[in-house]
């Protein structure tokens, strides 16, 4: 037997086509399977990619029962096994019940050997692409961007400056919306500037009342007011040699902005109640969503820590404006709840996906992330549909997408556009470009465009 055979597992009781499908499928290490449990033994044994399989199975050949209770099982042991249902004329309705728990395809018995080497060889060929996705994927997962999900050259670019920045021990301020992620990329900054092994401290302006602020920025002396019945050390002192990160800072009460601006420019801190400066040395990165230019125009917000505070600014875009993002976004928290929730053969409908691309998303990355979690754990079948994910239908009409009838910016666009919404795969991109995998590729390196 050649090792460079792969193996295929055949979940067959007939005998006879057994032996039939063994010598046609010779191009494969094949493994025989009778029964579940036997089935099961091999999947353990062997891990194949591909899985055949005949739903009549032991002991109730004459229904679907125990094939349909197998291919549960497979797909919950190995989610990404491809299984490929042999239906006969009668068994039609229950292969397709098949492809919605979770199959790959079905092929119709009586087989014909050269249709269902076909039908098995892509099912190899897509095993190894998402295998391959998922090795790149796992090969950033540690990487200090590997919390953001994108394709738009916008963000992209965002991203680029946070690593040119990282290194300097400038004060970074990051501009954005609600939800756009603006505390993933602080924790970026820290991670690749030459404080990553230290303390990384972050306290949101907006969240703590203004009698608490100070004490958790400066720390307390025993005795300094009333319930202070020892030293407490704040959150400014703790990240002494670390990075400290201020959220929401434009919320920063008038008093504390003075307090915080000596501190920037002295880099000692007094605690309440205390007589002695303590020497800090600590990277600032702070981030609102407010316009802070028109906060220190109307005198809410002081000018000279402004400017301290904002040595570097990156603006982030909101997700409306990142193209392609939304149905990525969508496809990366699918897979991280259907994980989570124990149900890896869900996807999205088409019109689920066209309803998410066509939605505004007011509250950016952290919305889609809570809506999808919602869509998954209500979707009552194998698809995810528009009514799961609650959101209010609009009367967009979706546009084609084809890059015959588009040019440049719009070219590009649509490719960014085609590879979110198929998750990345290449194949399914081309065709719903309407163009051969060569042509895609080509576009996408003229456009700098990387799948992840």
């Amino acid at each position: 037997m050649s090792v460079d055979k792969r193996k295929l597992l055949v979940v067959e009781d007939d005998l006879g086509l057994q032996k039939q499908l063994k010598w046609s499928l010779d191009d494969y290490d094949v493994v025989l399977a009778t029964d579940v449990d036997s089935a099961l033994a091999q999947i353990r044994r062997h891990e194949p990619a591909v899985v055949t399989m005949d739903l009549g199975l032991p002991p109730n050949p004459d229904n679907a029962t125990e094939g349909l209770l197998l291919l549960k099982r497979i797909l919950s042991m190995a989610p990404h096994t491809k299984v490929i249902v042999l239906s006969g004329n009668q068994d039609r309705q229950n292969a397709v019940t098949a492809i919605a728990g979770g199959a790959y395809d079905f092929h119709q018995k009586p087989c014909d050997p050269e249709m269902l080497g076909l039908v098995i060889q892509r099912a190899f060929y897509l095993f190894d692409l998402q295998q391959e996705n998922q090795r790149m994927h796992q090969a950033q997962v540690n990487t200090p961007l590997s919390g953001v999900i994108t394709r738009d050259p916008a963000m992209l670019k965002v991203c680029r400056n946070i690593e040119k920045v990282g290194q300097s021990s400038a004060s970074v301020m990051l501009l954005g919306a609600s939800g756009t992620g603006k505390e993933v990329l602080a924790r970026a900054l820290h991670q690749v500037s030459s404080r990553k092994d230290q303390r990384f401290t972050a306290i949101n302006c907006a969240a703590i009342p203004e009698n608490l602020l100070e004490s958790e920025l400066f720390g307390y002396e025993k005795g300094a007011f009333t319930g202070a019945i020892k030293q407490n050390i704040g959150k400014i002192e703790l990240s002494h040699e670390g990075t400290f990160f201020l959220d929401e800072v434009g919320d920063l009460p008038m008093a504390l902005q003075a307090k915080l601006l000596r501190f920037l420019q002295e880099r000692v801190i007094e605690r309440i109640g205390g007589h002695k400066e303590i020497a800090v040395d600590v990277r600032i990165l702070c981030a609102t969503h407010q316009n802070l230019k028109a906060l220190t125009e109307s005198g809410r917000f002081r000018e000279d820590l402004f400017y301290r505070l904002s040595e570097i600014v990156i603006n982030i875009p909101p997700l409306s404006e990142r193209v392609g993002d939304a149905a990525l976004l969508a496809h990366h928290f699918k897979n991280k709840f259907n994980a989570r929730e124990g149900r890896p053969g869900l996807h999205f409908s088409p019109e689920a996906i066209t309803l998410i691309e066509n939605h505004n998303w007011p509250g950016n990355v952290r919305e889609i992330e809570n809506c999808i979690k919602r869509a998954v754990i209500m979707a009552e079948g194998a698809q995810i549909m528009p009514e799961d994910l609650g959101l209010l239908v609009t009367e967009t009409v979706e546009q084609p997408i084809n890059l015959r009838q588009i040019r440049e910016d719009a070219e590009r666009k649509a490719v960014l556009k085609a590879l979110s919404r198929v998750d990345g795969n290449i194949a399914k991109a081309a065709e719903l470009l309407g163009v051969s995998r060569p042509t895609l590729y080509d576009v996408m390196n003229r456009n700098a465009i990387k799948t992840t």
